[in-house]
């Protein structure tokens, strides 16, 4: 993926988990609806492997920083995407925001040569690397 040459943007719609997590950090803009979560494991998973039962899922929630405020302050992801009372509540709103987020960022990162998406992809990575 992160030698595609074109745009790639990811959007955490639920829960955005598992090995599954870090393929949508290669995106060239990664973001959140705003009630979404993020994390290479669950609260329940990394419970079950630190203390054998689900009974710290909610303390370790805390600990990952897995929602959207957190994870842009991060700097883990690009925006978070407002769905006012969240995405269940009010769909068509969502879906809304969604679409406008979508094409304003593809409309930009059509302006950026590909070499330099290809390159910040691989920088990008490096940091992944790193965490």
């Amino acid at each position: 993926m992160s030698r595609l040459r074109t745009p790639i943007v990811s959007i955490v719609a639920g829960e955005g988990g598992s090995g599954g997590a870090l393929g949508i950090g290669v995106a060239d803009k990664v973001a959140m609806m705003e009630f979404a979560w993020y994390s290479v494991i669950s609260p329940e998973a990394c419970s079950a492997i630190l203390f054998k039962g689900n009974e710290a899922a909610a303390q370790l929630a805390e600990s990952l920083k897995l929602t959207s405020k957190n994870l842009i302050k991060l700097g883990v992801i690009d925006t978070i995407i407002p769905n006012p009372g969240g995405a269940h509540r009010d769909p068509h709103t969502a879906a809304h925001s969604l679409e406008q987020y979508i094409s304003k960022t593809l409309r930009d990162l059509k302006r950026c040569k590909i070499d330099n998406l290809l390159e910040r992809r691989y920088e990008n990575s490096a940091i992944w690397g790193r965490l």
